[in-house]
């Protein structure tokens, strides 16, 4: 995993990468049944189409391997009101089924926790579907659970399952 880079892409970037490395990594997680807002089975296209439309709005780093491959992103999305610009929220880690298991969710995290605390951002929080793989990494690097909401979104396969809040203060 030290061959692996992770990067802050650019809104160009991000754009370029959608069709192919980006996609395919979304597609991955929602075959694998990862609750990250889409129902399988998620065609590339659409993959495509919501990454580009996150370009720019929201901070993106891919885990590249040497070759350029995706195999990991996570997402920061800012909060934009006056009253909440203190904070922002992880959105979208995913790790690609052929990478998991090697630390780079936590890295991607680390990355991600890390660049919001030298923007000046003070509090994080993120959501994930309750007793999934993702809570385990989310307590070992500290966040904190704040309540758990019945029947919050559907899974891949369309069943209504539990969200898990989190957050977690930084600096």
């Amino acid at each position: 995993m030290n061959d692996i880079t992770i990067t802050l892409c650019t809104p160009e970037e991000v754009r370029e990468r959608a069709s192919d490395g980006l996609a395919a990594l979304l597609v991955d997680a929602v075959a694998d049944g990862a609750s990250v807002g889409f129902l399988a089975p998620l065609e590339p296209s659409e993959a495509a189409s919501w990454w580009t439309g996150v370009a720019g709005l929201r901070d993106v780093w891919a885990a590249l391997d040497p070759a350029g491959r995706v195999l990991g992103a996570v997402t920061l999305v800012r909060d934009d009101k006056p009253n909440g610009r203190h904070r922002g929220e992880i959105a979208r880690l995913v790790v690609h089924r052929d990478a998991r298991g090697r630390g780079l969710g936590r890295r991607l995290l680390d990355t991600a926790e890390a660049h919001a605390a030298a923007e000046g951002l003070t509090l994080l929080v993120l959501d994930t579907q309750t007793d999934s793989p993702a809570e385990a990494l989310y307590r070992a690097a500290g966040w904190t659970a704040a309540g758990t909401i019945p029947d919050f979104a559907a899974d891949p396969s369309g069943t209504l399952r539990p969200t898990t809040l989190y957050y977690k203060r930084l600096g």
